[in-house]
């Protein structure tokens, strides 16, 4: 399952307005693979990043969780916010994953040159 971070976060701001939360995360739960794409495009509000703890808590060490980003780790802690819920989600993520960074030029940039080759 693969979303957009910041379009989950507001998914289920609109859950937890129709009381439907606690069933979402339980979703979340237990897809075997969760994908959070564009991870800290957008700071985290306050509901959000006690969303994202408890989304993070949930499958940590049970379920796999790809998160992508176009942000260095090292700012991620800023991008979470608060910093009790920043150091809990930073402290299951980091410590329990195996890190792949890119570098280069992008695919989509890559891509888009060779299509215009063809224009």
């Amino acid at each position: 399952m693969q979303f957009h971070t910041a379009k989950l976060m507001g998914q289920l701001k609109l859950a937890k307005a129709k009381g439907t939360i606690l069933a979402e995360l339980k979703k979340i739960e237990r897809v075997d693979l969760l994908i959070l794409d564009d991870f800290g495009l957008q700071p985290f509000d306050p509901q959000s990043r006690v969303t994202l703890l408890d989304i993070i808590e949930d499958r940590h060490q049970k379920r796999s969780t790809i998160v992508t980003s176009q942000i260095p780790v090292k700012e991620w802690y800023d991008i979470i916010g608060e910093k009790t819920i920043a150091d809990a989600v930073l402290d299951r993520i980091v410590h329990h994953s195996l890190r792949v960074e890119l570098f280069g030029e992008s695919m989509r940039r890559r891509n888009s040159k060779i299509e215009n080759v063809f224009l």
